[in-house]
């Protein structure tokens, strides 16, 4: 009896057994139509991280940022955070220069761990970049200097510490790179010796500057010293002896001086302000002869030249 009934359960069964299939099977994709209609979409950037070994670095360009699509229930996919993705290229494998396309690859943290079901697709999938040997390099640095220090003062100086960085980069970029400039350091309405910390600028993403990347700057103001340049002024020459005669290379000189504007504006050179003297010369001959200046004690001479003059002493000639 009971093999009776198995016979008739079985043919039972497989009695129009296309169209009970088909039917499983429409059942089945009405379901998946149905979560899929279900599922949301979520969208958001995250940073590209390199993974990379001590050797070989990007030596070009490439995406920072990475599009991220999350698909999956609403109650699952909108608790997740930004920092719960990470989107990485890993670089550990390549052992030489040269253009690679590496794969983005996605890590899964906090809540993004936990969601089910969860669909997470990358764009672009893959980063294609050059890769070059890392190398490290010290560079000086330079100040950004902006704007004047106030009227009647001078910025005559200034000083770093340190002087120079340490970077490091693929060699085709750190080989071109001479020099690193500071952000911008404002001298204007300055009147006296200042310091701030100011950031040593990186303007290519590729490098990386060693240490906190910042730089003591000191200046160094002082008050205005007005200048006077004169020029053409006589060397007179003094005490030779009548039957000898002198014929210098250069008659006229020439003065910086500094001191008070208005003594300067009314400055003017006297008769022998370039003087040379001559008295101990008794014989003919070849000379080199020092120059002096009759400076008045209000001013103060920053240079003066010739301070020697080359002379010919012969015997004078006498007129019949």
């Amino acid at each position: 009896m009971s093999s009776l009934n198995s016979r008739k359960i079985f043919a039972g069964l497989v009695e129009n057994w296309f169209a009970k299939v088909l039917s499983v099977f429409i059942a089945l994709l009405l379901f998946v139509f149905h979560r899929m209609s279900t599922l949301e979409d979520r969208f958001f950037s995250v940073p590209l991280s390199v993974e990379s070994n001590s050797s070989f670095i990007p030596a070009s360009p490439y995406t920072r940022m990475i599009r991220i699509s999350v698909r999956g229930d609403a109650n699952s996919i909108y608790p997740i955070l930004e920092d719960d993705i990470e989107a990485y290229i890993d670089l550990k494998k390549y052992d030489a220069a040269g253009r690679y396309s590496v794969p983005v690859q996605i890590r899964k943290k906090g809540t993004a761990l936990i969601a089910e079901p969860l669909e997470i697709t990358a764009d672009p999938m893959e980063i294609s970049l050059q890769l070059d040997q890392r190398i490290s390099k010290y560079v000086p640095i330079t100040a950004g200097l902006r704007g004047n220090v106030e009227t009647g003062f001078d910025f005559v100086s200034y000083t770093l510490t340190p002087t120079q960085a340490v970077i490091d980069g693929p060699m085709n970029v750190v080989g071109d790179i001479s020099e690193l400039y500071t952000d911008i350091v404002d001298l204007e309405g300055r009147n006296e010796d200042f310091s701030v910390v100011v950031n040593i600028l990186n303007r290519d993403p590729l490098i990386v500057i060693r240490g906190n990347g910042m730089t003591e700057f000191r200046g160094f103001v002082r008050p205005s010293v007005p200048v006077r340049n004169i020029d053409e002024i006589p060397i007179v020459f003094n005490g030779l002896v009548n039957h000898l005669e002198i014929v210098p290379d250069i008659k006229t000189g020439s003065i910086r001086l500094e001191g008070n504007q208005a003594l300067l504006d009314q400055f003017v050179p006297s008769p022998g302000f370039f003087s040379v003297d001559c008295s101990f010369i008794t014989v003919p001959g070849e000379y080199t002869l020092p120059v002096t200046v009759d400076l008045p004690p209000d001013l103060s001479l920053v240079r003066w030249e010739p301070q020697h003059v080359n002379a010919t002493v012969s015997i004078r000639n006498e007129e019949p």
